[in-house]
């Protein structure tokens, strides 16, 4: 397989780009939503009925095509199980989970170990070499993720203790990086089949997950507010950001694609500050400042070989 990462064109490059920028956009916002989700809706809830509603409207888009593509998909059930659980299901599960076991700063520094994870997995399976320019491009926008997290005193890094919220956010960042890597090789239908058959995976997987929640007396059924909110989750962050991802990952591989997750908890931070009304510090401007720095220079320099 040739090395899309290197030889996609300057047009397609722009597309990419720009089809990634919207999706972290759409992410940034989706920091907002779900914590104005909080106390609306309960987390399994939200997952399963976010997935239902995706399912059926993209069931209701492109059902034909679902129906021709169906002999591609039913050949490749195995992965697409795998992806649509763990890329899916499991990694927004472990995430919901983590962020009521751990600490914000926590959160968001291991957050921003996925792009990490998928530049290695992007190496180890498909040989896609990181370069000394990427490495660097990488490492500003963790350093960004760090500098935001640690309200601009990244040094409080050093002598964390792990909790379990810690290590679920690990677990969920390897599951998401293993997702994304796993999309340079999805199968052969287009990306809108795909993305139906992968939400319709997590609709289904999530549903026992809501049965424990109700079980354990914690499930709550969306309020007016949480239906709001649940309206921006589903159409932007979950609808057209997922489609956006899958298709930028198709043209410029993995590696690449992987550098702008880090832009994230950037515009999360600046959306929480605009929206919310959270005081504006200057490590917001130092972290936004680093993370596209990273991306830029990762993605007009990395090509060029050190």
């Amino acid at each position: 397989m040739s090395d899309a990462e290197t030889t996609m064109p300057a047009p397609g490059q722009r597309t990419a780009w720009t089809l990634l920028l919207l999706t972290v956009i759409f992410w940034g916002g989706n920091v907002v939503a779900s914590r104005s989700a909080v106390g609306e809706v309960s987390p399994m809830a939200l997952v399963t009925i976010r997935w239902g509603i995706v399912t059926l409207v993209m069931l209701a888009v492109c059902w034909r095509d679902c129906i021709r593509d169906w002999p591609v998909l039913r050949v490749h059930w195995l992965p697409i199980l795998l992806m649509g659980f763990f890329g899916f299901t499991v990694y927004q599960a472990l995430y919901f989970g983590a962020a009521h076991a751990t600490s914000g700063v926590h959160l968001a520094i291991l957050q921003g170990v996925a792009p990490a994870f998928i530049l290695a997995g992007a190496w180890i399976f498909y040989g896609t070499p990181i370069g000394l320019v990427r490495a660097l491009g990488l490492g500003l926008t963790m350093l960004a993720v760090a500098v935001v997290a640690t309200h601009g005193e990244p040094q409080h890094i050093i002598g964390m203790e792990l909790n379990i919220g810690d290590i679920a956010m690990l677990v969920a960042s390897f599951f998401y990086a293993a997702y994304a890597v796993a999309l340079r090789g999805r199968p052969p239908v287009s990306a809108l089949v795909f993305f139906t058959a992968l939400s319709a995976i997590a609709a289904i997987t999530s549903t026992p997950l809501l049965a424990v929640e109700m079980w354990l007396g914690h499930a709550q059924w969306p309020t007016m507010k949480g239906w709001i909110v649940m309206s921006y989750i589903i159409v932007f962050p979950s609808l057209l950001a997922q489609v956006f991802f899958i298709r930028a990952v198709a043209m410029i591989g993995p590696g690449r694609a992987s550098l702008f997750y880090n832009l994230v908890p950037v515009l999360g931070a600046i959306m929480a500050v605009t929206l919310l009304g959270e005081p504006f510090a200057p490590y917001h401007a130092t972290g936004l400042a680093l993370a596209l720095g990273g991306v830029l220079i990762a993605e007009i320099f990395g090509g060029r070989t050190l």
